[in-house]
């Protein structure tokens, strides 16, 4: 439905939300550098909440009005969506957050104790570096949910989607880790699981929740197992990778919201294509081997690998957990595209991938006799897949990069595209084309 109230009314709620944005960087700065002379509490939380609205009366203001079918318009001018110098900033600043969250989290001081009252409310404990990572993380999902919520109001699939993601995200990853630790019990992430939480079936996880968690901390086990070997199996069977990629986890979810401007900046060469298996596979791999070897371990005693299998353990979550997933997967968003983790180095999009390939009912088929070749569909897929070139051919798109948003069948002008799951026999076919030569028209 087209919007036609006043766009001055609109522009000046646009005016106040920036206002209130730069009232809340100033807050968010003072509550940085101010040290023991501010209190940080007052601050930091007016700061979270000036930076909330403003960003809630910008997105809606921005939206609103635009009829649905305008939502892309121009991305391709603006400085923010082209990998302008505002891009960069924005890089270079979400890239130095994760930095200093990572390796350098006093510096970080301030904000970690602007949410003290909120962490020893949820958690009961005080306020460190993951609450301050975990709040600001749930926020930017939230927030942006808004934003993916006004920009695809008109098609359900994606409506439910969103709500999906900001649930999982606010429920099982931010509010029940936190209420866990205020029944004194493990902290435990329920929508994560091996080998994306890759420590989850490590033998020293396992028994420090048997042992902390008791009967609960069973359950997280069992829990953790069935779903990476029983449910993930399943469920992609029937949906495709697109059930947890798109719909449960906290990477996705971010990507899908507050990565949502940028999922056009996704390279779409072969090249890229090409470095994405040779890379994406061997940490899958590594993190198998590192599994296998610490439970190897673990059996011996210790005797048989010593300190070598930690030390797969901890070079996999310096390099992998921490700078590509981090610093990489989500300081480069401006830059790169909003998929880089999930499409180049995910070992759960890996796993996934390989069972919605060659295992699952899920593909996105084409009719190609209504493709004008228009693009969009390729243009907007995160995953850097050339849907175009399937939909001109007719063939079903079965790739097991596919995260099964559907932006491309929702970009698409003409109805080509279309998520299915239809019956495994049959699932490479494509659909019928008149080709030239059949018409014989000259003859």
């Amino acid at each position: 439905m087209y919007i036609t109230s006043d766009n001055t009314l609109y522009s000046y709620f646009k005016h106040i939300g920036f206002t209130l944005l730069a009232i809340s960087l100033l807050c968010l700065l003072i509550t940085l550098t101010g040290g023991g002379n501010i209190n940080a509490v007052t601050w930091g939380l007016s700061g979270i909440s000036l930076l909330t609205i403003g960003s809630l009366l910008v997105i809606i203001s921005s939206r609103l009005p635009k009829h649905v079918s305008h939502q892309n318009n121009g991305i391709w001018q603006k400085d923010a969506t082209t990998r302008g110098i505002s891009a960069w900033v924005l890089g270079i600043v979400l890239t130095g957050f994760y930095i200093l969250l990572y390796w350098f989290p006093d510096t970080l001081h301030g904000l970690i104790a602007a949410l003290e009252p909120l962490s020893q409310w949820l958690r009961n404990k005080p306020s460190d570096q993951w609450f301050l990572y975990g709040f600001f993380y749930t926020l930017a999902v939230i927030v942006m949910g808004v934003h993916a919520l006004l920009k695809y109001r008109n098609n359900p699939y994606h409506l439910i989607r969103t709500c999906s993601v900001i649930f999982f995200q606010l429920g099982f990853a931010f509010l029940l880790p936190g209420l866990l630790l205020a029944f004194n019990q493990p902290e435990f992430y329920f929508s994560y699981f091996w080998p994306l939480k890759y420590d989850y079936l490590f033998p020293g996880t396992v028994g420090y929740l048997i042992d902390n968690g008791q009967a609960l901390g069973v359950f997280m086990v069992f829990w953790g197992a069935v779903l990476s070997f029983l449910a993930t199996p399943v469920l992609t069977y029937f949906y495709g990778k697109r059930w947890y990629c798109s719909w449960v986890c906290g990477c996705g979810g971010l990507a899908e919201t507050a990565g949502d401007p940028y999922r056009h900046l996704s390279d779409k060469s072969k090249k890229a294509w090409q470095w994405e298996v040779a890379i994406i596979y061997p940490i899958l791999g590594f993190v198998i081997i590192t599994t296998l070897l610490l439970w190897i371990n673990s059996w011996s005693g210790g005797s048989l690998l010593g300190d070598l299998s930690g030390g797969f353990s901890r070079s996999y979550g310096f390099f992998i957990g921490s700078i590509f997933s981090g610093v990489v997967g989500v300081g480069f968003y401006p830059i790169l595209g909003n998929r880089v983790w999930c499409r180049f180095g995910c070992p759960m999009a890996a796993y996934l991938g390989l069972l919605q390939k060659h295992l699952s009912r899920f593909r996105i088929t084409t009719n190609g006799g209504q493709c004008i070749s228009c693009g969009n569909c390729s243009t907007y897929c995160e995953m850097g897949i050339d849907v175009r070139w399937y939909a001109q051919q007719g063939k079903p798109i079965i790739r097991s990069s596919c995260v099964g948003c559907g932006i491309c069948a929702h970009v698409c002008p003409r109805g080509v595209l279309k998520l299915e799951n239809g019956p495994v026999d049959g699932r490479y076919n494509g659909s019928s084309l008149i080709q030239s030569d059949s018409l014989k028209i000259l003859s």
